[in-house]
């Protein structure tokens, strides 16, 4: 009988084994990695879940000028803005110091996105919050921080230097909360009586009344503008992600300022980490701080806060752009400035939108032509992160309506980015 040729099938079996101890091993790591992942413990309620955003490649500004332009996702924090940080280090620093206390009132003069961002957190420490806010805000921006349970008062916008600027008139409803409060303890331990604790003021014409609890624990004034948790916000937090994120490759950072703590924290912890990161400022219209940082002039003496007869309109973003130099800006390492305009940042907001799906509010849309001119001061091959500090949602009623821009002559028309010069 003639031997049984077997070699083809044996080669053919060893063939399949291979192939399918090579299938189960090489899908064993995906699963395995999936596993980990799907155990990954529930972030603990509201607060443990801002931060740690997504750091994403802009396609394409990347594309069009040859660099990595990377936004980092500040919106996606559950307050909607890069604020929601700086809420929490304000509320969080003032609890462990005592200046707060859970029952308390948390004021701050805001144009919208940090008093949001209070309004949201405000609750988890059970505290309430009190917000003056200038009337030339868009309204949706009053709508949200009373929906969200918080009072709103509405001031004319003024200089700084007077009294009736929406900061100074939240310094003062934190102090009348303190005496409020005062005055209820001292009733309480005479006679036991508990007294009606409100605190009257006029908005938009009308007399209104902030209701204090009967146990309020008085106010505490967040001020987010000379606070420095706001600085610290960033340099513990937003500065690292990013260095992570990165993995420490990155060449530039820029970004726009408004109380300066994002751009001043940020910066500092880069260039702690590597001294070769540039970090750059982009200043809107009607904003001294580009003169600052590339003259050391803030502005002419003519040009002073206080000297000033009327506000005129400056700038259509919201939230960025100042004229007075805070402690969190001081705290800035910035190795140059660019000036945008508001034509520039409406147009590259509605460019966002088309190519990359991006919908952005005014200040982020303002720090991705920041990022585009980072890119043409240093030449394609590197790497620039920005912050998109919100989106285009608390904007509908200004930056986001057609019939608001047309009346500033802020109608967009450009087809790319020809309005950066890049055809």
């Amino acid at each position: 009988m003639a031997p049984v040729r077997t070699t083809g099938a044996i080669v053919a079996a060893a063939a399949i084994s291979m192939a399918v101890l090579s299938y189960l091993f090489s899908s064993k790591k995906p699963n395995l990695a999936l596993l980990k992942k799907k155990k990954k413990k529930p972030r603990n309620g509201l607060i443990d879940a801002i931060g740690n955003t997504p750091l994403i490649r802009i396609n394409s500004l990347s594309d069009a000028t040859g660099c990595e332009i990377l936004g980092k996702c500040e919106f996606l924090n559950p307050g909607g803005s890069v604020k929601d940080r700086v809420a929490v280090k304000i509320i969080e620093e003032a609890l462990e110091s005592g200046k707060l206390a859970q029952g308390g009132v948390v004021t701050e003069g805001s144009a919208g996105s940090t008093a949001i961002s209070l309004a949201t957190v405000a609750p988890a420490y059970g505290c309430k919050c009190h917000v003056v806010i200038p009337d030339d805000a868009a309204i949706e921006k009053s709508q949200i921080i009373e929906s969200l349970g918080a009072t709103v008062e509405r001031v004319r916008p003024v200089s700084i230097t007077h009294r009736d600027h929406f900061v100074n008139i939240a310094r003062r409803r934190a102090l009348e909360a303190n005496e409020a409060a005062s005055k209820h303890r001292k009733a309480d331990q005479m006679n036991g009586e508990s007294l009606e604790q409100t605190i009257d003021y006029t908005t938009g014409g009308e007399k209104q009344s902030l209701a204090l609890p009967h146990n309020c624990k008085g106010g505490f004034f967040a001020d987010q503008f000379e606070n420095l948790a706001n600085f610290r916000a960033h340099y513990e937090g937003t500065g690292p992600e990013i260095w992570d994120q990165t993995g420490g490759s990155l060449d530039a950072f820029v970004a726009a300022a408004g109380t300066g703590g994002t751009v001043a924290g940020v910066s500092r912890f880069l260039q702690e980490k590597n001294p070769n990161i540039k970090c750059f400022l982009i200043d809107p219209p009607g904003s001294g701080l580009f003169n600052k940082v590339t003259r050391g002039v803030m502005y002419t003496r003519e040009e002073a806060e206080g000297q000033r007869l009327k506000n005129p309109f400056d700038t259509i973003t919201e939230g960025i752009g100042i004229n007075r130099l805070t402690q969190n800006f001081m705290m800035a390492k910035l190795d140059g400035a660019f000036r945008g305009t508001d034509l520039e940042a409406v147009e590259m907001s509605r460019f966002l939108l088309k190519n990359d799906g991006l919908f952005l509010g005014s200040s982020s849309a303002m720090n991705c032509v920041g990022a585009v001119r980072v890119a043409q001061s240093i030449g394609p091959g590197h790497t620039i992160v920005t912050i998109l500090c919100d989106s285009g949602m608390r904007h509908l009623s200004k930056f986001c309506n057609a019939e608001y821009l047309s009346q500033h002559g802020l109608t967009p028309k450009a087809i790319g980015l020809e309005f950066l010069g890049i055809r």
